[in-house]
């Protein structure tokens, strides 16, 4: 195949020059963000999902490995939305590619606070978190759980910012998947984003007789969830026109590809940060151009959703 590979995108009329981003609650710390940034694979980066006071979280053990990946529940820890602002414009300053700010609330209400609050740091995009499967929202379960919950926390958001993409974070803990993201639609969203981690599952320390997390439960993540991150990112892109993010056991170049082929337009790159660095996301791009010049193929977005 002649010509350069072409792996640049859109996404909600931000653009890309690398489909791979990082998710929310993976790389927290400022100056650690500032040093991915600078990885010339990552294309964006999503901040740690802030809520509107500060957020102590869970106690440690609050993240473990296993054979087919990692369980975890840190609880949403964060500084709260005020110095959550601070930071974002903090890293602006120093960014040269776009940020996503996630925002987390406990009730409908606080999506209007924390959107209209975090706009003032001017992220490129800001996504609401709906779907962690660690903590229930004031209905007793995670928003994104439940279609019209998912809705009426998106026109939260929309009523107060109009001029920054709204993106929703959704589940894979529901049998109504579907019915979500069509009223995420209805409702306004400019992007979704999938999928969270799945569960919440428990991992157990046989010596002491008890959870190995100090949570009990906790999400699963990494390559055992890849199969059901491509199926719910495919069910998506069959329902709706408005671009997704897809994420869910993105290791290599073939699973972007992949999840690009389900129905991506930019890919997470999570867990995988764990066990390969900041370097992972150089080595997934360069594996991914191996492939489409393989497979001649010129441009991602000429894959995008081409599942026969």
């Amino acid at each position: 195949m002649k010509g350069k590979i072409n792996l640049s995108c859109v996404f909600c009329n931000v653009k890309f020059k690398s489909p791979l981003i990082s998710p929310s609650g993976i790389v927290v710390d400022q100056e650690k963000i500032i040093d991915l940034s600078q990885i010339k694979g990552v294309g964006g980066l999503t901040t740690k999902s802030s809520s509107i006071l500060p957020r102590e979280g869970h106690s440690p053990p609050t993240v473990s490995a296993f054979k087919a990946g990692f369980i975890n529940a840190v609880g949403l820890k964060n500084p709260g939305m005020i110095n959550s602002k601070r930071e974002i414009m903090f890293l602006k300053k120093r960014i040269n590619k776009p940020i996503i700010a996630s925002v987390f609330g406990t009730k409908l209400a606080d999506f209007s606070i924390l959107v209209k609050e975090i706009s003032e740091s001017k992220p490129d995009i800001i996504e609401l978190n709906l779907s962690c499967p660690n903590v229930d929202d004031e209905f007793g379960k995670p928003f994104a759980t439940d279609p019209l919950l998912t809705a009426m926390a998106v026109i939260e958001a929309k009523k107060v910012v109009q001029k920054i993409p709204i993106i929703a974070k959704l589940t894979p803990n529901t049998p109504y998947l579907n019915r979500v993201a069509y009223e995420v639609e209805k409702a306004g969203a400019d992007g979704i984003s999938a999928i969270n981690t799945v569960g919440p599952g428990m991992l157990i320390n046989l010596k002491k007789r008890k959870p190995i997390l100090s949570n009990c439960l906790g999400g699963v993540s990494g390559p055992a969830i890849k199969p059901i991150a491509l199926r719910c990112v495919n069910e998506i892109k069959k329902t709706v026109k408005i671009p997704i993010i897809g994420m869910g056991g993105v290791e290599t170049g073939k699973d972007a590809l992949e999840m690009i082929m389900a129905g991506a337009t930019l890919v997470g790159v999570g867990s995988a940060i764990y066990q390969g660095g900041f370097k992972i996301f150089d080595k997934i791009i360069k594996e991914m151009k191996e492939i489409m010049t393989e497979e001649k193929i010129s441009s991602i977005n000429s894959i995008r959703g081409s599942l026969k």
